[in-house]
This record gives C-alpha cells, structure tokens and sequence, in this order.
C-alpha cells in the first residue's frame, strides 16, 4: 500500500536544541496528524494520539530534502568512481557538489551542515519518542513498537553520520540541563556501540512483517539487515553472518525477477524491499509532494521529465560490467537511448548518462510534482546475501560464501539467458581461493548495487582501497576516509567541536 504525506497544519515542540515541526503527515494510518493549531509542549505527550503525531513526523521527516537529496548525494555517493557531479556548469550548485567529485571540499562547503543537520534532526525526532512514549498510558504493544522504529531510525542517522565523519556528538536523550546542550565528539567506537545496541533493541520488537497500510514501516528484518552492514564496516564478520542469516532464514525475502522493474513504483515495497523510505505524490499539495531524491537525478535537458541532472554515472562503472550483463542497461540510462517504458532520452540530453534505479517514466515524472511518488530503495535482499558472502569468504566459510555470491549473479544470468543472452552470460564464480573470491565478491558488489542509494563510496573505503580506487581521482589516505566537520558546528560549538585530520 503506498504511503503518502500531506501538510497538516504545524505543531511544533522546542526541546533541545532542535525542533520536532509536524509539517508533513501521511495520508494512511501510520503517518496520520489531524489539523491543529501550533500545540504548547505541555499539552503533547497525553496519549496514543499524540505518541502516533509523533512517530509520524519521525518518518515524514526521512523523505525530507537534508535526508535523500542534495547533501546525502554529495557525501555518500559523489565521491566514488560510480558517479560524477552531472548536471552543467549553468547550474550554480555544481561548484559545491563538485568538491566531492574532485576531493577538494572544504570545511565551508554548504552540503556539509545540510547533511549534519539533516542526520540530527531526525535524531532529535527518534530521541523525542523514545524520551516521551515511555510515559503514556496506551496499548503496549504499540507504545513497544514505535520506541523499536525510533531506534531504528536513530541507529540508521548515526551509522550515517559516523561513516561520513568519525567521531561525532553522540546525544540518545534530549538535553536535561543547559550543560548538555553542548557536546563534544563522541570516539566513534561508543558511537558504533550505541548503535548496535539500538538495533538489538529494535530486532526484539519489531514484527517480521505488516499488512494493509502498515506496508512500508520498518521490520525485523530491516533491523536484522542494518546490523549487519553495521558489522560489516566494523569488519564483525561473524557477526555479519549471524545477522545476515537471519534475513536470509526468515524466507520473507526473495530476488525480484526484473532487475529493472523493481525500481518502478508500481513495484514498491516488492520481495526483495528490505527496508525503503516511502513517498507520495498528493495533488495540490505541492510542499508535501516534492520530488526530493528523484527529480534530482532525473535527465535534464529541453524535454519532457526534464529534471537537474545531477549524480551521473561514469564511464568507468560502464566498463565495470560484464558482457550482457542485463543490470547495466537496468541501471544506467543513456543519451539517445530509449527506456523500457519507453521514453527516448534525447541526443540533446545535458549529460551522456543518468541513474536509471532513481527514473521515474516521462508521463509519471510530469504529472506527479517531478517524480515524489517513487520510494527509495535503501536496502535489498541482494545487499543482504553479499554481506553474507563477504563476511563467510572472510571467515573461510568458502562455500557459503559462493552460495550467497552465486543466487545474485544467478538472477542476473537467469534474466539475460531469457532475453537472447548466450548460455555462457555471467558464469557462476568457482574460485576456492580467498583473495580471488573476496575480489569477486566485491566485484559483485559495485555493479549489483551500482547507483543504489549511497551505497559504492564509503563501501570501498571499508574495504580498504580507498587509495588504490580513488587515489587517481584525488583520494588521500589519513584525510579523505572522512569529511570534514562542518566549520559552521565547530563556531556554533565555540571550539567544543573540533575539525577531522587534513582539513
């Protein structure tokens, strides 16, 4: 069932330094907020209404621009060897996005704090549940759940804000007092800690799945998946299976058929979906119907469904594919080329290439405010069974590994053999010994999840290659594995914050 958002009059509630603003709503059952006046904050917190206003916002605010757009893009994908700024030089915003193209950012760029603060604020929101919901009396399943989502939520902001920066102020409970407002950065080891804890807290909650217009809110096994990525930048392996298992055991999940197809909205929320922020297109409701993520990336140039352009793929992911491997032409839309819905991208076409996974079809795009009613897909079943690949290579559990390596590359051969592919298309990997299968695997990993949501950047940093990869692009060992702190939080701080090695 899709899940959609509608402005809803505004209830705002100062606590700590950050607002929870009820601006955006849903228009099914889970994101539900009744028009209403500005609401004092102690008139809220009475009952499971206000704890449902609440949980609401929370999710409201992850389709939000500082969540999915600009920022995200320019800190968790431009720097990769998979996409470049796009767009053209006419736009004013390539100057700043540029910057984490070419690795030249500085502590000034203006995406920095968009993204800090955008991970914050839905911290904020997350804190504002789990501080408040405790003390209302309501049924207790639900008063369990939603904390669950919370933590969820919150372990998910900060896995994003620890990857992007390190050390970072580490706040699980809104500010009792004017001492903590104020916090230094936290060792990211306590930060990756609180984080797993969130998500343990969260697994032994959530439900495995939901029905109706429950759809879409986070699961089990979306916890279960997170942890296991989680493990995975730690280099947890066996912890990376254990939780990647689990997914997998659970037989809730499967590889949908077409590559391509799974990333149309009509095929929303599908079998291999473990976990996607949901969006909606309301007519004549244009602040709550923008396009954030997708109009952002969608083809730009004098047509129709012109969008900006931005986050491009490159060249060099191009020639990272297979021959007839069928997700290349699922994942990279060309100039001159026509979609399978039919749209032709025109030859007069800004850039060469654009992000398939993100495009919404021409007539869609038009009608429906530049493409807000496509979801985005934040965690597949096929990241799921290549963490499991990675982790059981790494461990020595070889043919594990190549079993979990095996049903994703099937998928593909099984999908292109259909379509007039030779039998030979991507032949199953064989290899027994580790460094070839681990470069097999993280092979698999960059054209299966290639142009995902913010997926490739900080995967090969992980894996320790940042210098080997990026280092042409001008990639710097002990700066550029992470950002720096925006200089605008280190003034805010009065030099309580200090600024990442390099920069």
């Amino acid at each position: 069932m899709k899940i959609g958002y509608k402005n809803s009059g505004k209830a705002i509630l100062i606590i700590g330094l950050l607002p929870l603003s009820f601006m955006l709503s849903c228009n099914k059952s889970y994101l539900e907020v009744p028009p209403q006046a500005q609401q004092p904050v102690q008139q809220f917190w009475q009952n499971q209404n206000d704890a449902t206003e609440a949980v609401n916002a929370m999710y409201a605010n992850t389709r939000g621009w500082t969540f999915v757009a600009f920022a995200p893009m320019a800190i968790e994908s431009l720097g990769s060897d998979d996409a470049t700024t796009g767009s053209d030089p006419t736009d004013g915003s390539v100057a700043f996005m540029s910057q984490f193209d070419n690795f030249t950012v500085t502590s000034t760029n203006r995406e920095l704090p968009d993204f800090w603060n955008g991970m914050y604020i839905e911290i904020n929101y997350c804190n504002q549940v789990i501080d408040n919901i405790p003390n209302i009396n309501m049924d207790a399943n639900l008063k369990a759940r939603y904390i669950a989502e919370a933590k969820f939520l919150r372990a998910y902001s900060y896995f994003r804000l620890v990857r992007a920066f390190g050390d970072v102020p580490l706040r699980l409970h809104l500010p009792a007092n004017s001492s903590e407002y104020n916090l230094p950065r936290t060792p990211k080891d306590q930060v990756w800690a609180a984080i797993e804890q969130d998500l343990n807290d969260a697994e032994s909650v959530l439900p495995p799945s939901y029905s109706g217009p429950d759809v879409g809110r986070i699961t089990k096994g979306a916890a279960q998946a997170l942890h296991a990525k989680v493990a995975l930048y730690q280099k947890k392996w066996a912890d990376v299976v254990t939780f990647s298992n689990k997914v997998i055991q659970s037989g809730l999940y499967n590889l949908f058929p077409d590559f391509e197809k799974q990333y149309r909205i009509q095929n929303e929320n599908n079998s291999e979906s473990v976990y996607e922020i949901q969006c909606t297109y309301l007519p004549n409701n244009v602040p709550a119907s923008n396009s954030q993520y997708c109009q952002i990336q969608q083809p730009r140039g004098g047509f129709d469904g012109n969008g900006w352009g931005y986050n491009n793929p490159t060249q060099d992911l191009v020639d990272a594919f297979e021959p007839n491997d069928p997700r290349l032409n699922a994942t990279i839309l060309f100039r001159g080329s026509t979609s399978a819905e039919g749209d032709l991208i025109p030859l007069t076409a800004a850039n060469p290439m654009y992000n398939y996974k993100s495009y919404v079809p021409f007539p869609v795009y038009v009608n429906d405010n530049g493409g807000s009613d496509q979801n985005v897909r934040v965690i597949r079943y096929s990241d799921v069974l290549l963490m499991n690949a990675e982790a059981n290579n790494e461990l020595g559990n070889t043919s594990d590994a190549l079993a979990s390596l095996e049903k994703v590359r099937k998928r593909a051969r099984d999908f292109a053999i259909a379509h007039g592919a030779p039998a030979n298309t991507l032949p199953p990997v064989t290899t027994t010994d580790q460094t070839a299968l681990r470069a097999a695997i993280y092979h698999e990993r960059r054209v299966e999840l290639a142009m995902d949501f913010n997926s490739r950047y900080f995967d090969v940093i992980r894996q320790g290659r940042g210098t080997a990869v990026f280092g042409p692009m001008g990639w710097k060992a002990g700066k550029n594995e992470v950002w720096p702190i925006p200089q605008s939080e280190i003034d805010n701080s009065f030099g309580v914050l200090t600024q990442n090695p390099g920069y």
